[in-house]
């Protein structure tokens, strides 16, 4: 991975970008009028380019060459905080039993669509923690969270009260005491899951594929105060495997499966 600005800069975004870099850990590069295309051809890396309005990462393989641009946006929460606020259902918020004041923690981050739509339900008075193992993607989502503009000041909120950790679920969900969450939620990332949706296909590049497994079960349901839920394809074995109680939605790939604490 290395950091340079968008072709149309200026100082305070070259220093922006330095000082990213430096969090990250990885080389700023120059823009010097080259494409990002080119710059990728010469180093032979991934690249994350600073923009005015936004950070923009573009995946590389020896293969393919350049990625497709990917940037962060709330992807279907605007719409789904709209829909709640006229008085219509959400099938996470249902499954999930989210009220005012709860806790929540999204052990599968990604762009945090599912965790916007919690926070807005949580409120000021709740908590949402959302856990990312990428550190590119985890660092590009904390910074978009912060810093768009939906054009609603609602849901702007709901995006700037989310924690954002970047940490592998199974190591954060070790480092927390007993019945810490109301609501411990997962949403795998797979093939399937990413051709799903038109917003989230730029994750390809990104995405960290691996399998939930029966050690984050556990500690999700002994980190859980009342709920854990995991959002998969209808046709996933493992809330069979894991003993969810399946919430079944008509016409949908996707279904909720509920482990809820007695």
């Amino acid at each position: 991975m290395f950091i340079t600005t968008s072709a149309r800069t200026n100082e305070m975004m070259k220093e922006t970008a330095k000082s990213y870099a430096h969090q990250l850990g990885v080389p700023y590069k120059e823009r010097n009028k080259r494409t990002v295309k080119a710059m990728q051809a010469h180093f032979k890396d991934a690249c994350m380019v600073i923009g005015k309005e936004r950070i923009e990462l573009f995946g590389w393989t020896e293969k393919s060459g350049t990625g497709n641009a990917f940037f962060f946006h709330p992807n279907s929460a605007s719409f789904r905080i709209k829909r709640l606020e006229r008085g219509e259902d959400d099938p996470l918020i249902a499954a999930s039993n989210l009220n005012e004041g709860m806790t929540f923690l999204d052990c599968t981050l990604g762009l945090g669509s599912d965790s916007i739509v919690a926070s807005h339900v949580v409120g000021e008075s709740g908590n949402v923690v959302g856990t990312e193992a990428n550190r590119y993607l985890s660092f590009m989502v904390k910074e978009g969270l912060s810093g768009w503009d939906s054009g609603h000041c609602g849901i702007n909120e709901a995006m700037m009260r989310i924690k954002v950790v970047h940490m592998h679920h199974l190591e954060y969900l070790n480092s927390l005491p007993d019945e810490s969450f109301d609501c411990i939620y997962f949403d795998p990332m797979f093939e399937d899951s990413i051709n799903e949706s038109e917003g989230i296909k730029g994750l390809k590049d990104w995405a960290v594929y691996e399998d939930i497994t029966s050690k984050a079960i556990a500690e999700a349901k002994r980190v859980a105060i009342q709920r854990v839920v995991l959002k998969d394809s209808f046709r996933s074995s493992r809330f069979e495997k894991y003993g969810f109680d399946v919430i079944r939605r008509k016409n949908s790939k996707f279904h909720f499966g509920v482990i809820t604490k007695t």
